[in-house]
């Protein structure tokens, strides 16, 4: 049977394998390094267990003429010219009375800081603002990854620590815009790529709420038990 730590290692390295995932997704244009390894069996397989298959996608148009369908289609969702959906939470959250959402808005700071005071920085193959929908997934990727670390070397007060930081920064800023722009996403696209993308990132988010709180009376219940 495995220890309750074993489990704990294994659940945050699933949903940081997601967090990198939807990371990616959402990052770029989709690139054909990124499209090869969706088809590999490993990623497909993960894929399927969040109930996404791109089988349709890959099979219906050669990969090169879907590099730049997909592209043409990303630029036209999230960076316009024209009406666009901005993958940046202050876009999304109600600004103060009288103000327009902008770009570096009171949102965009509050997350800087957020990251900033739990010592993570952010992969440096990515140059966009703190607020990118990518940049808070790779926030939460890296807390996911020091955590799993802190099971493995037995400091569970640490790994609750960083499980409380998750759920701080899900309370304060995931949860208030990730569905939000989720659903305009989905309104707004055909592709099904982006499509069935959007919706299991939609349904992820929605359900860590849960996971979260779970997960952090697992690891207070193992740790007064332990005690």
């Amino acid at each position: 049977m495995a220890s309750p730590e074993n489990n704990m290692v294994e659940m945050a390295i699933a949903r940081a394998n997601v967090y990198g995932l939807l990371a990616d997704v959402f990052r770029d244009e989709p690139s054909d390094a990124l499209l090869s390894k969706l088809r590999e069996p490993e990623i497909s397989g993960a894929l399927k267990a969040l109930n996404l298959s791109l089988d349709d996608v890959f099979e219906c148009t050669p990969q090169e003429q879907l590099v730049e369908n997909l592209a043409l289609e990303y630029t036209r969702i999230f960076i316009g010219p024209g009406s666009h959906i901005s993958p940046h939470e202050s876009m999304h959250t109600e600004a103060r009375m009288g103000e327009p959402n902008a770009l570096w808005g009171e949102q965009t700071v509050a997350v800087k800081k957020f990251m900033e005071g739990a010592g993570v920085t952010i992969a440096d193959s990515f140059s966009g603002m703190p607020d990118h929908i990518t940049a808070e997934f790779e926030f939460m990727q890296q807390l996911l990854l020091t955590e799993c670390e802190a099971w493995k070397n037995g400091e569970k007060e640490l790994g609750l620590n960083i499980l409380k930081i998750q759920k701080r920064f899900y309370d304060e800023h995931l949860s208030q815009w990730v569905a939000n722009f989720c659903n305009k996403v989905i309104k707004a696209t055909e592709q099904p790529y982006f499509k069935q993308f959007t919706e299991v990132t939609k349904g992820f988010i929605e359900l860590e709420k849960e996971t979260l709180q779970e997960l952090i009376d697992e690891a207070q219940e193992g740790d007064r038990l332990s005690a």
